[in-house]
């Protein structure tokens, strides 16, 4: 069995490979957010530009010892501010991302979505968890369980082909979504059955691509090969998944939860959809899990680096 945190490691070297990440780190006026921006700095993952209170974030750094004396620093009064005013750097290409810092997610993605300010695409934002599950040979990437609570099909298209998008950056050598329900088959009293079939018709019309795709399937025959022999399953994905698209929020968050307080993993988090990848953190993370997540957001940095080469 692999060590702990092996999965991570990886994306960390990989990514510890590029150059680092120009990142808005957004409020980091608490110790956690300020150090864990600190810490991906000094392994070379990112390039911090700290936007905030300036007096606030010198004394956090003061009282609790943390070197910022090289990075800049953009004053900002209150986190409303701080979150306009590192959505304004990235506009004006001095940043590739976005950290979150000590402010509330909805302040930080009020700033993003703006119509005319902020960093909407025609791609719905969706939120990813990169989770590292131990005994279990591969990175699970689980959508959506942070951001869209109950998403429409049309919704949940783009969920899906962001969270494959993601799995390529990742260079995840053959990607494998199951859209999961309770049950493994088409339930018309059970409409994510009925999405989930819907929207595999839509990769076979290659109105989503990038992946082999199935469902609906149930946890156990998504993930666990012998679950889906017994249920005599036949499918590319079937006990093989490695990306798991959740019906809604809650059911989502009950899955990564589940799997970090009673599987020991832990959960790197993104946010995709935007001009730039969001990194989202919590207070409860671990050093770990807040380098994986930078880690992350820059090979998804990097992946939209060489789409854009390509495209000119």
């Amino acid at each position: 069995m692999e060590a702990k945190h092996a999965k991570y490691q990886r994306l960390i070297e990989t990514s510890r490979a590029l150059p680092p990440l120009r990142t808005a780190v957004v409020h980091p006026c608490d110790q956690s957010s300020l150090q864990g921006a600190v810490e991906a700095a000094q392994m070379g993952l990112i390039a911090p530009i700290l936007v905030g209170p300036k007096e606030r974030i010198e004394a956090v750094a003061a009282q609790h010892g943390i070197a910022i004396a090289g990075y800049p620093v953009v004053d900002a009064p209150f986190s409303e501010e701080s979150a306009a005013k590192a959505v304004q750097i990235v506009r004006e290409g001095a940043a590739e991302a976005l950290m979150k810092g000590s402010l509330h997610t909805d302040e930080l993605m009020g700033a993003v979505v703006k119509r005319d300010m902020g960093l909407r695409t025609a791609r719905r934002l969706s939120h990813c968890f990169v989770m590292d599950v131990p005994e279990h040979d591969q990175a699970l990437i689980i959508t959506d369980a942070a951001i869209n609570i109950a998403p429409t099909l049309e919704e949940k298209a783009d969920i899906l082909q962001n969270a494959i998008d993601l799995a390529h950056a990742l260079q995840v050598p053959e990607v494998r979504v199951a859209i999961l329900s309770a049950m493994e088959t088409v339930n018309p009293k059970v409409p994510s059955t009925v999405e989930a079939a819907a929207l595999c018709k839509m990769v076979d019309r290659h109105q989503i691509t990038g992946a082999f795709v199935d469902g609906p399937l149930a946890l156990d025959n998504a993930i666990d090969l012998k679950a889906a022999q017994i249920k005599q399953i036949d499918s590319p994905v079937a006990g093989r998944a490695n990306v798991l698209l959740v019906p809604d929020l809650e059911a989502g968050n009950m899955l990564a939860k589940s799997l970090s307080f009673l599987a020991g993993a832990d959960a790197a988090g993104i946010v995709l959809g935007a001009r730039v990848p969001i990194i989202l953190t919590s207070r409860a993370d671990s050093v770990m899990t807040r380098l994986a997540s930078c880690a992350v957001a820059a090979l998804v940095a990097r992946a939209r680096r060489e789409s854009s080469k390509a495209i000119r």
